[in-house]
């Protein structure tokens, strides 16, 4: 899917979704989809893939492509991997089947709002278990172009906000193969 296709939703139209986004599972969820980004605009869908401690998805480019908002200019490691709301996705999108056009490796069915998933949480997925961290993940001027002005508001203020609709940042904290199709289970860190 190109981001040339995708047909821009007004506000309501958003808001019209929003209920089905707020039934998604709060404990067991489903992973959706795996997208490594292999380069800049590209995307590759898989059915299978391993998260690595120190690569975060193997096959993806987070760790070469850095981050110019760190001195050094290195990857950072509370950003290994972006994790979204598949429900959320395929209202911008327009379709289930979008490809990881958002930019996302990880799009899980499962409820990702401060509230239910608070940073420290871990979620087991296949073999594998990622941590949510604090870093706040964000809509920007790409997922504005992708998917609209008004997408970008949606899921950047009020309660599109409250619920990261934009979705989160995770890690790696024991590496393993996933597949599409895996649980994915929450595991709240102790207060």
């Amino acid at each position: 899917m190109q981001a040339s296709s995708v047909i821009h939703l007004n506000r309501p139209e958003l808001e019209a979704g929003l209920g089905h986004i707020k039934r998604s599972p709060l404990d067991n969820g489903t992973l959706q989809m795996i997208v490594a980004r292999p380069a800049v605009d590209e995307r590759e869908v898989l059915s299978e893939g391993w998260l690595d401690l120190v690569d975060g998805l193997v096959g993806d480019t987070w760790r070469t492509r850095g981050n110019t908002s760190r001195p050094d200019g290195s990857a950072d490691p509370e950003a290994q991997l972006t994790v979204m709301n598949s429900r959320l996705a395929a209202l911008v999108a327009g379709t289930p089947d979008h490809g990881g056009l958002a930019g996302d490796q990880l799009y899980i069915d499962l409820d990702l709002s401060v509230r239910h998933l608070p940073a420290g949480s871990r979620l087991p997925i296949g073999e594998a278990v990622i941590e949510i961290t604090a870093k706040p993940h964000r809509g920007c001027a790409k997922f504005a172009a992708r998917f609209g002005n008004e997408a970008l508001r949606f899921v950047n203020t009020g309660e599109g906000l409250a619920l990261n609709l934009r979705g989160r940042h995770a890690k790696v904290v024991m590496p393993g193969a996933i597949k599409r199709g895996d649980a994915v289970t929450r595991i709240t860190p102790p207060h």
